[in-house]
């Protein structure tokens, strides 16, 4: 894996799409939390569950449908939505789609 600390690079470069797959990569990887890039082909998801800490998903290429607690988004790259902890969320590629994940453990 290539070493991507103290030099920009594309972002969207950092995982690549594969047929009917999910594809993720940690970027960052802490006590406190982690950082981690994902593609999803067309078609591909997240089945509905719930984290203990608050997430925030970045969209860098495509769109997606995300839905918490019953209500669906769409969210297109270059937005981002945040997702409470405990409440239910589920993520599904109405297209190809890459996001950052970034999750924050730390409940001060």
């Amino acid at each position: 894996m290539e070493d991507i600390k103290s030099k920009p690079i594309k972002i969207d470069s950092l995982a690549e799409y594969q047929d009917e797959s999910v594809v993720s990569r940690e970027l960052i990887k802490k006590e406190v939390g982690t950082v981690t890039i994902f593609a999803f082909d067309k078609g591909q998801g997240l089945s509905e569950h719930s984290a203990p800490f608050d997430a925030m998903v970045q969209i860098v290429d495509g769109g997606a449908e995300i839905t918490i607690s019953g209500n669906k988004n769409i969210v297109k790259k270059g937005e981002l939505i945040i997702m409470p902890a405990n409440e239910p969320h589920a993520l599904f590629a109405n297209e190809p789609f890459k996001m950052v994940l970034t999750m924050i453990k730390s409940e001060k």
